[in-house]
Order: C-alpha cells, then sequence, then structure tokens
C-alpha cells in the first residue's frame, strides 16, 4: 500500500497483482491494504472473475483484467526445484502428518481463539507439523501455551520454512489447516492438491471453497477437530485444475503492460 500510494504521488502507474480479493473482515490489516491500493491502481490483475466483480463494484477507476494469480505459476516452477533441493523431510518426526500455520493478527492476537487453536492442534487425529511464525510464537508465550504446545507429542514445532521447503511440507501432508490467503491458492496448484480447512471466519479467496479444495471451519476448537476428522474419513476427490490459473499469469501480466504502457 506504501509503495502504491507513493507511486501515485510521483505519477507513476501502479499494476495491482492479486486486485479485488475480499474478505469483508476489517480486522485484517490486508483487507485494508488491498483495497486502498485497488483504488489507486493504473491496471488491476485480478485473479478471477470473482474477484474483478469486487473491484467493479467498489467504483475502482483503473482497467481490470482477470489473469489468475501468479501463486500458481511460482509452484509450477519451484516445486521440481524444491524436491531436488529440500532436505526438511528428514527432520519430520512422522510418516502422515497435517500442516499448520497460524499467523493472522485477527487470530493470534486474540487469547482466546490462540488457546483454541493450541488444544485444538495437540488433540487433532492425525500428528501436526507447524511451522511457527514469530508473532505466533511471541503470542503463545505471552499467553502461557507455548510450553503445553512445544510438550505435545502430536505437534512438532519447525521454526519458519522457506519457500523450498514449504512446498515439499505441502506436497507431502496430508491435509493443510491454516489462516493464510495465500496458502488457499498454493494448495489448489495441480502439483500439490491438497485440501485445506481455513481457520478463520472468512475467507478472501471463495473460489477455492466453491471448488472443494478449501472449508471455512471457524476458529472455535471442536470445529476445527470435527473438520479434521471429517476430512481424514472422507477424504475429498480434488479437481484437477486450479482455479487461480493455469501457471502463464505472469506472461498475461507482461503482456497486457506492453500493450498498454510500451
Amino acid at each position: 500500500m506504501a509503495t502504491a500510494l507513493a507511486a501515485v504521488k510521483l505519477g507513476i502507474s501502479v499494476g495491482h497483482v492479486e486486485a479485488g480479493l475480499r474478505s469483508f473482515d476489517l480486522r485484517m490489516p490486508e483487507e485494508h491494504n488491498r483495497r486502498l491500493t485497488d483504488h489507486v491502481s493504473t491496471y488491476l490483475f485480478a485473479p478471477t472473475k470473482i474477484a474483478e466483480n469486487n473491484s467493479k463494484r467498489g467504483s475502482v477507476w483503473g482497467k481490470i483484467y482477470v489473469t489468475g494469480n501468479t501463486v500458481i505459476d511460482a509452484v509450477v516452477q519451484h516445486l521440481p526445484i524444491a524436491e531436488g533441493k529440500s532436505k526438511i523431510l528428514e527432520k519430520i518426526n512422522f510418516k502422515e502428518f497435517a500442516l499448520a500455520t497460524a499467523h493472522g493478527a485477527e487470530n493470534v492476537d486474540n487469547p482466546e481463539v490462540l488457546k483454541n487453536f493450541a488444544e485444538a492442534l495437540a488433540e487433532a487425529p492425525l500428528p501436526v507439523v507447524y511451522p511457527m511464525h514469530p508473532r505466533t510464537r511471541k503470542r503463545l508465550k505471552q499467553n502461557r501455551l507455548y510450553s503445553k504446545i512445544k510438550k505435545s507429542k502430536n505437534i512438532q514445532i519447525l521454526p519458519p520454512v522457506g519457500y523450498l521447503d514449504f512446498l515439499v511440507l505441502m506436497k507431502k501432508c496430508k491435509i493443510i489447516l491454516t489462516d493464510s490467503g495465500g496458502i488457499q491458492e498454493e494448495a489448489t496448484a495441480p502439483q500439490i492438491r491438497k485440501f485445506v480447512l481455513v481457520l478463520r471466519l472468512s475467507t478472501e479467496r471463495p473460489e477455492a471453497v466453491e471448488s472443494g479444495f478449501a472449508k471455512v471451519v471457524g476458529t472455535e476448537k471442536q470445529d476445527i477437530l470435527k473438520a479434521v476428522e471429517e476430512a481424514l474419513e472422507n477424504p475429498k476427490d480434488l479437481p484437477i485444475n486450479s482455479p487461480y490459473g493455469d501457471g502463464n499469469t505472469a506472461e498475461k501480466i507482461v503482456r497486457i503492460i506492453e500493450n498498454e504502457v510500451l
């Protein structure tokens, strides 16, 4: 958002990749940033028709293009590299596991929600691998929950992992639990294709839900546990294609810029 505002003040055109995403949850800092960036952008590269319609309803001034999302491009390009280079699986204690992340301010800054997450992961019917964000670690310690998680035999805490390692973990896991928007998209890539339980009250990736890749389960402990059990007992037959593009989004955006600007 800061870059977009600075560019506008300097008379530089702004192109917004991931334009039109909306969670409609103003507790999320990302929601403020993307709404404002949409309105100062000259070119809005919406990943889907839903995102395009969100921008149109907001009466943005720039031109909107449906391009898919570069997140899928990145997975297609980097997963083969990750599988060749990453050694992360040598550190994992479990043969089968769920992959969990949580870092959203609206979640981890709420002690009650944080407690729900900690207890749900500790009691999950499948072992959990948990690369922990520094913000989450800090909040767990502040609320005297960190030692409980660390002692749990059902949870393996990892330090924050790099992109290549995380791609391998997504590829290997049985199911993903997260409050991350980006992971909801990455999980739909044809090379990953994992079911995601969204640990939030809403999502700015409704396409993942509509296509069957994701389910919004909220932040209550029992709701999370029930959703994990159901997902493991009745695994979904996930779509082959991602609703977020075919891996050629960057090329589409470059062509648009060449036609519009150069």
